[in-house]
């Protein structure tokens, strides 16, 4: 997903400039920091205050460069107007926040008005279209079958979260004024691989087939999740 988002800020902006990014629901801030890092004002808005300490603590083991261009803040995402005015931002990124949110289009809205003309909005969703895959491949019919009806899910924290469809968040960003540019799957082979597996010695290999089927019909459309990247009109 990284280099995917790094394709389309680098189609969609000059070479050098140093963009406005928001990363709402930031975690411990790699994200933020990897950005910082090439150079953008990054801003990180977190609600959990354990996430928010870690990022902290890992942004003040960065130069000081690279630390006078990050500002983080304690906060819900659906609170974005409280924080910022519209249009301050270039780069708005949302990954893996929406399905702890039971109504997602407040949000993305909110998140959009955060843009300049031309931003980019990136989101990471649970692909509610392939639900399905995870259960069935593992050997839970049952689980399976139930997966078709609805977007609710269980995730690996076990908790009961929700996902989203392509369909409908294509719908949603176009009536908000940043239209679907592109989208991509994510974990498409991986998904069943343990949260501690070892890397494997090929890694580069895996992560080249990984991306390639993220980008590719049929395939992307079974990921795990999606990586959706509106444009604001």
């Amino acid at each position: 997903m990284t280099r995917q988002l790094d394709e389309q800020i680098a189609g969609r902006f000059p070479v050098g400039q140093r963009l406005r990014v928001l990363d709402v629901g930031m975690g411990q801030g790699t994200q933020a920091l990897r950005l910082a890092r090439a150079g953008h004002k990054v801003t990180g808005l977190e609600q959990d205050p354990k996430m928010v300490a870690a990022a902290r603590e890992a942004l003040a083991a960065e130069p000081e460069g690279i630390r006078s261009r990050v500002r983080l803040f304690e906060g819900d995402g659906r609170d974005t107007g409280v924080h910022f005015l519209p249009g301050s931002f270039d780069v708005v990124l949302c990954h893996g926040v929406l399905m702890y949110v039971e109504d997602p289009d407040a949000l993305v809205a909110g998140l959009a008005r955060m843009l300049a003309p031309g931003g980019l909005l990136s989101l990471l969703v649970r692909n509610g279209d392939a639900l399905a895959m995870r259960p069935g491949l593992s050997g839970d019919w049952a689980g399976a079958l139930a997966s078709f009806d609805g977007s609710a899910y269980t995730n690996r924290l076990g908790l009961d979260v929700r996902a989203d469809r392509l369909d409908a968040l294509t719908g949603t960003l176009a009536g908000i004024g940043a239209p679907l540019h592109a989208w991509y799957g994510v974990r498409v082979f991986t998904d069943l691989a343990a949260d501690d597996a070892a890397v494997p010695d090929d890694v580069d290999v895996l992560l080249a087939a990984e991306e390639r089927a993220g980008r590719t019909d049929p395939y992307r459309a079974v990921a795990a999740l999606l990586h959706l990247c509106g444009v604001r009109g």
